[in-house]
C-alpha cells in the first residue's frame, strides 16, 4: 500500500493516476492495482473525520482478503452528497491518494508515503479553483487553512519517504 498526500491543489490526483497507470502497464505480470481517493470520502464539513468509514469499509476487508466497499461522495453538483456504491476488489497494490491519506494512523501499514508540495498556497488555490470552479474558492481557502493545521499536527510531510514538487515528476 502506498499513499500520495499533500495539500489541496498540489497535483496528488494527477501523480497517483500516473503511478496507477505505470503499475497497470505491468499488468501482464499479474499485478492488480486499485486506487482510492480521499476526495470520495471527504466533505467541506468532514475534511478528515470520515476515516473510520475507509477503515471499516475498505482497509479491513482488504486486509482479510475480501473486497472493500464504500459509498462515494458525489461532488458533481458542487455540493457533496451521497453517491454510488464502489467495490474495490482485493489488489496486489493499493494506492491511497488525497489529503490525509498518509496520516499517522495508516503509516505503519504503508510501503511508501509520498508527499507532494505543489507550490505556494495561492498557486494551489488557483489550480484547485480551476479544477473545481470559481464558486468553490471560498470553501477551498477555508479547506487550505484547515489542512495547514492538520498537516502540522499530523507531521505528514516530515514522515514522508519521498517529498516531491510538481516540477519533479
Amino acid at each position: 500500500m502506498l499513499a500520495v498526500d499533500g495539500p489541496s491543489g498540489s497535483g496528488k490526483s494527477t501523480l497517483a493516476g500516473k503511478i496507477v497507470a505505470e503499475l497497470a502497464d505491468r499488468g501482464g505480470c499479474g499485478v492488480h492495482v486499485a486506487l482510492v481517493s480521499t476526495d470520495e470520502f471527504a466533505t467541506w464539513d468532514e475534511p478528515v473525520s470520515w476515516w473510520p468509514r475507509l477503515e471499516t469499509g475498505v482497509l479491513e476487508p482488504l486486509r482479510a482478503g475480501r473486497p472493500g466497499r464504500y459509498r462515494r461522495v458525489d461532488w458533481t453538483s458542487g455540493t457533496p452528497r451521497p453517491g454510488e456504491e464502489v467495490e474495490i476488489p482485493v489488489p496486489d497494490i493499493l494506492v491511497l491518494e488525497g489529503v490525509s491519506s498518509g496520516r499517522a494512523r495508516i503509516r505503519p501499514s504503508l510501503s511508501l508515503l509520498t508527499w507532494l508540495d505543489g507550490g505556494n498556497e495561492a498557486e494551489r488555490l488557483d489550480r484547485a479553483t480551476g479544477r473545481d470552479g470559481e464558486e468553490s474558492r471560498v470553501d477551498l481557502r477555508r479547506w487550505q487553512l484547515f489542512e495547514r493545521g492538520w498537516f502540522a499536527v499530523d507531521g505528514t510531510r516530515a514522515a514522508a519517504d519521498r517529498v516531491l514538487t510538481s516540477r519533479e515528476w
